[in-house]
């Protein structure tokens, strides 16, 4: 949207492409699906962009309407209801979620990143998510040489045939693309399993060379969309807006980490330090919640 440990090293190749893999993973999986292009985007932010994670559009995903938005709540719901009705108070005790680490090198090694650095992007995501459910551990990384992987060229064939996990499992794929993340969403799981996950511009890890991207935070903005969450933009000046309460409402994405910004005459400033703005990394401080409480519906609508 943004281990010391023991390893066992396995030699390789899918489709002419060198895996190392790092610690024990079940077979890819083979299914293949089309790429339907209702991924949430996240674009690289540029000299000509108007905020600070928006391209040309200033928005990292397609547009939703209001009746989509609404469908999506319906449905999630109707889940809720038929597993017993929805409460703020789920899951009732902590959520460990394993995360699959993709590293997607081109053929001459370059986006690769360090094992110190996975780690750092695990401890972010814990330390972010520290208010909510839900922790994160490393349950596998593997390294791929494939220039067309690489630049994230056949999304939806490199990620069906690495995915690893169920529905609850986080798969990271990091790339070198325009965006600094693309995330799917919890309630397209049903028929985009095989690619659900959070694809993540490689350079913005913790040490990264993004400049103000690159301690971290695109990981957790797009975690965020895997949990079912919209930008605090979203909808701009509506009441609908992200369909959280204590979120206030915003007209677009912010650049930077304006204190103060006002953009919308709907009560309260706009949510600049919320990990689902386009806030710098180092502006981010917090899910609310009512971010809690969505996530805690989808995970257990969708991925529990």
């Amino acid at each position: 949207m943004r281990f010391s440990h023991n390893l066992r090293l396995a030699a390789a190749t899918a489709l002419g492409a060198t895996a190392l893999t790092i610690v024990g993973l079940a077979a890819p999986a083979q299914a293949r699906v089309a790429d339907p292009g209702a991924d949430c985007l996240t674009p690289t932010p540029n000299a000509e962009a108007a905020g600070a994670r928006g391209g040309a559009t200033g928005l990292d995903h397609r547009d939703i309407s209001v009746a989509e938005q609404r469908a999506i709540a319906r449905r999630t719901h109707s889940r809720l209801a038929a597993k017993g009705g929805s409460s703020v108070s789920r899951p009732a005790s902590a959520v460990t979620v394993p995360v699959y680490v993709h590293v997607m090198r081109d053929d001459a090694g370059r986006g690769d990143v360090t094992n110190r650095q996975i780690s750092r992007q695990v401890a972010v995501l814990n330390s972010d998510f520290s208010d909510t459910p839900y922790s994160f551990a490393l349950a596998g990384v593997d390294r791929y040489n494939n220039t067309t992987w690489h630049t994230d060229h056949q999304s939806a064939g490199y990620r069906s045939q690495t995915r690893q996990g169920g529905a609850n499992a986080l798969n990271i794929w990091l790339v070198d693309f325009k965006y600094l993340g693309i995330a799917t969403f919890p309630w397209d799981y049903a028929q985009k399993g095989a690619i659900d996950g959070i694809r993540v511009n490689y350079d913005s890890l913790p040490g990264g060379g993004i400049t103000n991207f690159n301690l971290g935070g695109t990981a957790t903005h797009e975690a965020g969309h895997w949990f079912g969450l919209y930008h605090t933009f979203q909808g701009g000046c509506t009441e609908l807006n992200d369909e959280v309460s204590d979120t206030p409402a915003q007209s677009g994405p912010t650049s930077g980490c304006p204190e103060g910004r006002d953009s919308c005459p709907l009560p309260g400033l706009d949510p600049i330090h919320n990990y689902m703005d386009y806030s710098y990394d180092t502006c981010y401080t917090e899910f609310t919640p009512g971010q809690t409480a969505r996530m805690n519906d989808a995970w257990a609508a969708y991925r529990a």
